[in-house]
């Protein structure tokens, strides 16, 4: 189809080029023919982490947020996105107990989930990466870091791991976490 006659149907066109674009067979997209997987690129103290792109609907600066009594020191507090509430949990405190840092490069991480709505506040946000088949180092899951006071087990929301250029990369799952009963605990 000619993208010209989508010109007035924007969501049309959107999903036309991204097709284009991943039939092109662009070797940046599918280097040597691999498949890549890509994740968004987050930080909790020291240690960089992937969300799997499917688990993220968007990134935005930190919102507003409003305290609930009661409510466990993770759970920063509700915030009003676009006429639609959010609650907002501090990832860094969930999973290590210690609080994360609140910097201009914090961000807040939207849960993609049609059940569950939820924005997760990170140290910080480097975008979008892709890695390939052979940077994959499943067996560094594992290692991912726990505190002594933690609430959560950090390594049983880990999925795997990727290396490259020497920075290990932990694929931790947004969705996984929503699940797990420590989160539908918020209350103190």
């Amino acid at each position: 189809m000619e993208l010209r006659a989508l010109a007035d149907r924007p969501f049309e066109l959107l999903a036309a080029l991204e097709t284009r674009l991943i039939g092109s067979g662009d070797a940046r997209m599918t280097p040597a023919g691999g498949a890549e997987w890509t994740g968004l690129a987050f930080q909790l103290g020291d240690e960089r982490f992937l969300a799997p792109r499917a688990d993220v609907r968007e990134v935005m600066e930190p919102p507003s947020v409003t305290r609930v009594p009661g409510a466990r020191p993770w759970l920063v507090g509700i915030a009003n996105v676009r006429g639609e509430l959010l609650p907002v949990v501090d990832l860094t405190r969930l999973v290590t107990g210690r609080p994360g840092r609140r910097t201009e490069a914090s961000r807040v991480i939207v849960l993609n989930d049609d059940t569950v709505a939820a924005g997760f506040l990170v140290d910080g946000v480097a975008g979008f990466r892709g890695f390939l088949p052979e940077d994959q180092r499943h067996e560094l899951a594992a290692t991912a870091g726990r505190g002594a006071d933690a609430h959560a087990d950090i390594a049983a929301f880990v999925l795997g791991a990727f290396v490259r250029d020497g920075s290990t990369w932990r694929v931790f799952s947004l969705r996984k976490l929503a699940a797990a009963p420590v989160f539908r605990d918020a209350g103190a």
